[in-house]
């Protein structure tokens, strides 16, 4: 038996998805990540926007036509939003949602709707099985924050966290070079008194490369910051979710602080790891946000330097306040989008430019046209020309900018 585990959308899915491949390989199943012809699928589905819940329906189709005989499971954010928009596709599924993943493990053999209720404990899942060669570390599930847009905290519950040990536990086992550390909303994490600078402090002579999730600038402080200097190996990469320049649409996404403030967040990650890469996610086109808004986003993305960003349009989701506020025109949204994309193009050049003749620490992660590829610990794309063993750190110097990124040297 064959069976394909396909992810849609974030490293909290990947991190799951990992989980139940290793269980279904505990259980001698051939496993595959791709969609490709097999006797099983488990599809675990993403709704943080239209696209990606769309992108998740649309997964029947695509597997239909690969094996219209296979057995197909559903789970995941956009099975917990709306179970229907899945079940009448075929009497041969089965829907689960978001919590109890474990019970797919036991339930590959049965249809229907199986819809558990949400909890407010961490569930363990099998320890996952990457097949790349960076390991996902979930230490926290849920989101306390609701911010206006977002449909998140609603289907995924309250934030719940994972005991240190075990996190720990897990990373001493792997066999990849690099464990990311992440969580629905990592900056939420707390077990019992412990918070986030308390894990790092418990991560202390762990084997692998530690690197971050996506965090909010509220946790970024000098504890956090001086445990993360005192790690072995830290890759200073931190994805600040920033959304908006603008105060006043900060406000009414309820992000919980000021421009000002990101700002000094930025300056002090930079008083600690001086090249750090700095990325973030911006929304293009949030209800009401004015040209003026907007041009207070652009100056942002100057002032702090960005060394990369995620812009994408704003994508109502009913259920959040944001939903029945007005929506600007789709034009709108698509033009600013592109003046973000075009920051974007600006800002990789610029760091790369900014990295040249510096040395890294660059993880080899795939072999493409005649390059391998991978990236440095402050998330540079690098591309080495020829074939290096991928999975294991090695030291470069880097080179010109190229594509996405730059040119680097092996230099030991």
């Amino acid at each position: 038996m064959k069976a394909v585990v396909f992810t849609l959308g974030c490293k909290v899915n990947e991190c799951e998805s990992e989980s139940l491949i290793a269980g279904l390989k505990e259980r001698g199943i051939e496993v595959s990540d791709k969609l490709e012809k097999a006797d099983l699928y488990i599809v675990n589905t993403c709704a943080v926007t239209a696209e990606a819940e769309k992108k998740s329906r649309q997964a029947a189709s695509r597997i239909k036509k690969l094996n219209p005989a296979a057995k197909v499971i559903f789970t995941g954010c956009a099975a917990e939003k709306n179970y229907k928009a899945f079940a009448n596709k075929s009497s041969a599924y089965l829907i689960t949602g978001v919590f109890n993943k474990t019970a797919i493990l036991d339930a590959l053999d049965k249809s229907g709707v199986m819809i558990a209720e949400k909890s407010t404990e961490y569930e363990e899942l099998p320890a996952p099985l990457s097949l790349k060669t960076r390991a996902f570390i979930k230490v926290q599930d849920g989101c306390n924050s609701f911010c206006t847009y977002c449909i998140i905290p609603h289907l995924r519950g309250r934030s719940r966290s994972r005991a240190p040990e075990k996190v720990r536990q897990e990373i001493d086992g792997l066999h990849a070079s690099e464990a990311i550390i992440t969580g629905i909303n990592l900056s939420d994490y707390r077990y019992g008194e412990i918070g986030l600078a308390g894990l790092i402090k418990a991560l202390k002579g762990v084997s692998a490369r530690i690197r971050l999730g996506s965090l909010e600038a509220r946790v970024i402080d000098d504890e956090l910051l001086t445990a993360l200097s005192q790690l072995d190996d830290f890759a200073p990469h931190f994805h600040l979710s920033l959304q908006s320049g603008s105060n006043a649409v900060l406000k009414k996404m309820n992000r919980k602080y000021t421009r000002e403030e990101f700002i000094e967040k930025v300056a002090l990650i930079r008083k600690y790891f001086p090249l750090a890469g700095i990325t973030t996610d911006i929304i293009a086109g949030f209800p009401t946000e004015t040209e003026e808004d907007f041009a207070e986003t652009l100056s942002i993305i100057k002032e702090v330097k960005f060394s990369d960003i995620h812009p994408f349009v704003f994508s109502p989701r009913q259920g959040t306040p944001a939903y029945k506020m007005p929506d600007l025109a789709p034009e709108i949204k698509k033009e600013r989008l592109n003046r973000l994309l075009a920051e974007k193009a600006r800002i990789k050049a610029e760091f790369a430019a900014l990295m040249k003749g510096k040395c890294a620490d660059f993880l080899p992660e795939e072999i493409k046209d005649g390059y391998t590829e991978g990236y440095s610990e402050n998330y540079l794309r690098l591309y080495i020309e020829g074939e290096i063993p991928v999975g294991k750190i090695v030291k470069v110097r880097i080179g010109e900018s190229f594509k996405d990124g730059a040119k680097a040297e092996i230099i030991d």
